[in-house]
């Protein structure tokens, strides 16, 4: 019904809506084509409980603003912001893939390598966003998109931030996020920082390799109390075969205390980013990761030969012996030059003469 509702409706007399291809708590997402530059782009369209609140409104322009100074591989770009008759839109580059939670629940585990990657793509975009000062506060599957050549792409970056806004002004009543993903101080309403996010990929991470998640629970409140209180379930029960140093990785990540975890997503991401770049040689289990081809999608520069090494009889003569050609042709030389000084002499005695 929604689809059909506003199927050819035109946004800001610009953005004609072509077909919804997702839909959330709080907004539509459709396939749109942008009338003024001709290409396909990705327009999320507020539902109209949360498009009649200013405050809102006004926060989400904010969000929408940093978001867009955001420029990364992995970070699905911003390009405007509008208020219509049907509602707040945000527009977004155009992404041909799936989210990641509808991947994970068609492959259930993911194979380790092809999981990695992935997480190791998400750290890179949530990185960057880390750097440049904002924290995502909703990282989860649904709202990491991955394409045909498996580019992983983040999207949604500071809305959870803006809903907030209509919870209440008081900071410490605010719970941002998705209850399965978020942070145990999240629940409490402290302000998020990059451990936050981090905290979120490790439930990601969790799930992306087990096909669960850390923790389950009937009903909000109690899961909110598991995050904060009750330690995960060693990943490795469900996956026998999982590495016992991703295995404990993600555990890490998965602590209560944020100082306790890997503060940034760029941390996170060296740590596994150096597992796919660990040599077979050491791989003398067979619950480490074998990465045969992870080299040949890794760009590394090319191998500049080493110099021969440089010895003393680089500097020694061969020859110890006087070198009587360059003797005479040294003394050649020199009768040369001095037998030119009289003529040159001779020549300006002349010029002085004759100008007199």
């Amino acid at each position: 019904m929604v689809d059909e509702a506003f199927q050819d409706l035109i946004l800001g007399t610009r953005y004609r809506l072509i077909h919804q291809v997702g839909k959330g708590g709080m907004a539509y997402v459709f396939k749109a084509y942008d009338q003024m530059l001709e290409r396909p782009v990705a327009v999320k369209l507020l539902k109209q409980d949360f498009s009649g609140d200013q405050d809102f409104r006004e926060r989400f322009k904010q969000e929408a603003k940093s978001a867009a100074n955001l420029s990364h591989p992995n970070i699905v770009t911003v390009h405007d912001f509008g208020i219509d008759t049907f509602g707040v839109y945000i527009v977004m580059e155009y992404i041909a893939g799936t989210d990641l939670k509808t991947r994970i629940r068609e492959v259930e585990r993911f194979p380790l390598v092809d999981g990695i990657e992935l997480m190791v793509q998400a750290c890179a975009g949530l990185g960057y966003a880390h750097r440049a000062g904002i924290v995502h506060c909703d990282v989860k599957p649904q709202n990491m998109l991955v394409t045909s050549d498996q580019r992983l792409k983040i999207t949604d970056f500071g809305i959870a931030r803006a809903l907030s806004t209509l919870e209440t002004e008081s900071v410490q009543d605010m719970v941002w996020g998705s209850p399965q993903y978020f942070a145990p101080e999240q629940a409490l309403g402290e302000l998020p920082t990059p451990s936050t996010d981090v905290y979120s990929l490790g439930v990601v991470m969790y799930e992306l390799f087990t096909g669960r998640l850390p923790f389950e629970a009937g009903s909000v409140e109690e899961l909110i109390k598991m995050h904060q209180e009750q330690p995960p379930q060693d990943p490795r029960i469900y996956r026998p075969d999982l590495p016992e140093e991703l295995a404990l990785i993600m555990l890490k990540v998965l602590s209560k205390e944020p100082s306790a975890r890997y503060r940034t997503a760029d941390q996170l991401g060296h740590i596994l980013a150096n597992l796919l770049l660990k040599p077979r040689a050491n791989q003398t289990s067979t619950n480490e990761i074998d990465v045969p081809a992870v080299e040949d999608r890794i760009a590394s520069p090319p191998s500049v030969p080493s110099p021969s090494p440089v010895t003393r009889e680089d500097y020694t003569p061969t020859n110890r012996g006087v070198d009587w050609k360059l003797i005479w042709l040294e003394l050649i030389t020199l009768l040369l030059v001095g037998g030119l000084i009289p003529f040159w002499l001779f020549i300006w005695f002349k010029l002085s003469t004759s100008i007199r």
